[in-house]
């Protein structure tokens, strides 16, 4: 399944929270928090699609907006999905291990 395009805008802010990522860890930040804010950095974006989906079917948003937004929702869902399956498959991998 290809990827949808973002456009610039969207690299950009990929790129701010990856950089916002990075900087959590060098400042200390455990893996659950990080984790956590990734969590809810998904849901937010999940959100903002319904809402953009919400004002689109009133007729106060656009179509592109919708797109853009449902696309990064989908991008989020299928990176939490990716997370959680290389999660499941280290625990998986670390209850095989002799003793």
């Amino acid at each position: 399944m290809a990827l949808p395009a973002l456009g610039a805008a969207g690299a950009a802010a990929a790129y701010r929270a990856v950089q916002g990522a990075g900087e959590a860890i060098s400042q200390g930040a455990g893996f659950g928090e990080t984790l956590q804010r990734a969590v809810q950095g998904a849901i937010d974006i999940g959100r903002s699609a319904d809402a953009a989906s919400t004002h689109a079917l009133t007729g106060q948003g656009s179509v592109t907006d919708v797109v853009l937004a449902v696309s990064r929702a989908e991008l989020a869902l299928q990176t939490a999905t990716a997370v959680r399956d290389r999660v499941v498959t280290a625990y998986q991998d670390v209850m095989r291990m002799p003793i």
